[in-house]
């Protein structure tokens, strides 16, 4: 299947609640690579590939997010994959 790259932005109670561990976790079990990290606009940047059938349950996924997080606004466009390795989380 073709991969697709997601740029994703995630806005709401996303910083200190786990939210990028959780997003790893999630990432890993769907075979996701790319990464996830924190913005200074208390947002989440996530650069994610892989096929639109795993990025779009990924995006699904981002709208609960951890069991602490109140996600307000998942946004994502498509670019150009980077051919990522691993999924990681970035400080």
């Amino acid at each position: 299947m073709e991969k697709v790259l997601y740029k994703i932005v995630v806005k709401g109670k996303v910083q200190g609640v786990w939210f990028r561990k959780y997003t790893f976790n999630e990432a890993t079990r769907l075979g996701i690579k790319g990464f996830v990290k924190n913005e200074i606009n208390n947002t989440v940047y996530i650069e994610a590939e892989g096929t639109l059938t795993t990025l779009n349950e990924f995006v699904k996924w981002l709208h609960k997010g951890s069991p602490l997080s109140k996600v307000s606004l998942v946004t994502f466009e498509m670019d150009k994959l980077k051919y990522y390795k691993n999924f990681e989380i970035y400080s």
